[in-house]
């Protein structure tokens, strides 16, 4: 659920073992109002007595993440401006919320998005109204302003940085080999099977529904892709892109992570092509917040959706107003229910049997994103230089974005480095992620950046200054095994007169998915 906790009485100072004497970490939780969802699901917010204001428009979203953006400018852009888009949060966002720690601006969630393919002719649109790409010549060029600089990425392996994420310091030639073969595999199933990006418009053929049946460690084991370097990069990616191991997403899901995409390339690929991504210091927030500019006073914020009825005229939508402790009841010809599916299945009275079926089968990954403050650039290890993005190898964590990394400022300065850590079911974690994130306290989760990232950066605990951390309980969908058989990928998901978008119905959550739905719900 997309919530904010307050700094508050979870917030506080610690003072770690070998700092200096006397320095003090800040920080504690911030982004999501973690209360304020948990009142909602324990129906704390729940009412008899009637609503204290009646308002009407033609068009409710519920929701104000990618998916309820989107649908907001899909309405501008068809002329229709009577419509209201209510968010439980603060502020909208979703996934793609940002923010800032000591002045710079930084991710509390999702931090790049690749260059749309061409079937994500609608992502293709939207930025090209924002600027980032432009037909020159008769061929498209991307803002290079905004695409990743290099150095994209890096690995810590084996007591120095390597360039990529794939290990190969020092790997044995069956290792070499097993990516090899590896690569050669899923450059037949993308020649075989239709993988995209949006999933929606892939066609659900009988090898895409075979990958579908198995886990994707299941898949490999009979492959013989029994390589431990090779298994580690796969589980990463899976819990990088789907928030759990490879032991729970299927084999489709961790196949497409590669064929929807640029394949899987081994080392001495000539004809390796990096994904270009586009991304900004406060991450995707930047094209949430030219999302969310233009709505003014149609966003309402603070807005927890707690009802939604069909009426014989229309819609009816109540909702709780935490900021003025009201109850609101919205009258409109009709509702895009932009929520969660779990969410959508609690609020909407007599829920379709589509969104019950979607709401049993969808199961979501915790995650949390903590935002590091340091003075000044940390000493480093020896090996590839200092990256946007940056990983250890046989961490819990995804490591870590650089949020200066953009910048065209070469002058070393204080910075802020956004640590990643999954907590969906993997072979780190055993699933109780969601129920550590109420109950252990900031310090806990301090202790884990700082001990995981002080091996490549022992003057990490000397250097920071401030960690906030955000929680997220139901981050991602995650596409387990037979799910694209039981929920198939239909384009638009209606029942009478509303309209479900969000990323849950594609079975994972990146912003290409969110921002379809949300755009063809209209």
């Amino acid at each position: 659920m997309k919530r904010r906790a307050f700094l508050g009485a979870a917030a506080g100072t610690a003072v770690l073992a070998g700092c200096k004497s006397g320095h003090e970490i800040e920080g504690g939780f911030t982004g999501i109002d973690m209360a304020r969802g948990h009142a909602l699901r324990d129906g704390a917010l729940q009412a008899s007595h009637p609503p204290d204001v009646t308002r009407r428009t033609r068009v409710v979203i519920a929701g104000g993440g990618i998916a309820g953006l989107a649908a907001a400018r899909a309405l501008r852009l068809a002329g229709v401006d009577d419509f209201v888009l209510l968010e439980l949060e603060d502020g909208a966002g979703g996934n793609s919320r940002g923010g800032a720690v000591n002045g710079i601006a930084c991710p509390l969630g999702a931090h790049y998005l690749p260059v749309p393919g061409d079937h994500a002719h609608e992502v293709q649109d939207l930025l090209e109204e924002f600027g980032l790409r432009r037909r020159i010549a008769g061929r498209w060029e991307y803002d290079e302003r905004h695409l990743c600089h290099s150095p994209q990425e890096r690995l810590y392996f084996r007591g120095e940085w390597q360039d990529g994420l794939l290990p190969v310091q020092g790997v044995g030639e069956g290792t070499l080999a097993q990516y090899r073969l590896f690569s050669q595999r899923v450059e037949a199933l993308r020649r075989e099977a239709r993988f995209v990006i949006p999933t929606l418009r892939a066609r659900t053929a009988p090898l895409l529904l075979s990958l579908d049946a198995l886990a994707f460690e299941t898949w490999l084991d009979r492959e013989g892709f029994t390589d431990a370097h090779l298994r580690w990069y796969l589980d990463y990616c899976c819990r990088d892109d789907y928030g759990a191991g490879m032991a729970h997403v299927s084999a489709w899901a961790g196949l497409h992570y590669f064929a929807s995409r640029h394949g899987f390339h081994a080392p001495g690929d000539d004809n390796a092509e990096r994904d270009a991504v586009l991304t900004w210091p406060e991450g995707n927030a930047w094209l949430m917040r030219r999302l969310a500019d233009p709505l003014g006073e149609r966003l309402k914020t603070a807005h927890v959706v707690t009802r939604i009825a069909e009426t014989r005229g229309g819609v009816e939508v109540d909702a709780f107003d935490a900021a003025t402790r009201s109850r609101i009841r919205w009258q409109a010809e009709r509702c895009i229910v932009a929520l969660p599916v779990f969410i959508a299945a609690r609020v909407v009275e007599n829920p379709p049997d589509v969104l019950k079926r979607a709401a049993s089968l969808i199961h979501h990954s915790p995650w949390l994103v903590a935002n590091v403050h340091v003075r000044e650039p940390l000493a480093d290890r020896p090996g590839a230089a200092p990256s946007w993005d940056n990983v250890i190898y046989g961490t819990r964590g995804l490591g870590y974005v650089d949020a200066r990394h953009q910048t065209l400022d070469p002058t070393p300065r204080a910075t802020v480095l956004s640590w990643y850590r999954p907590l969906g079911p993997s072979g780190f974690d055993g699933g109780d992620g969601r129920r550590q994130l109420p109950d252990r306290p900031w310090t806990g989760w301090r202790d884990d950046l700082i001990a995981e990232l002080s091996v490549p950066h022992p003057d990490l605990p000397t250097l920071a200054t401030r960690i906030d951390i955000t929680r997220y309980g139901h981050a991602m969908a995650i596409p387990t095994p037979g799910l694209l058989r039981q929920t198939g990928a239909p384009e638009q998901v209606r029942a009478g007169r509303l309209a479900f978008a969000h990323g849950d119905w594609s079975g994972y959550s990146i912003f290409e998915e969110a921002f379809t739905r949300g755009h063809l719900a209209v």
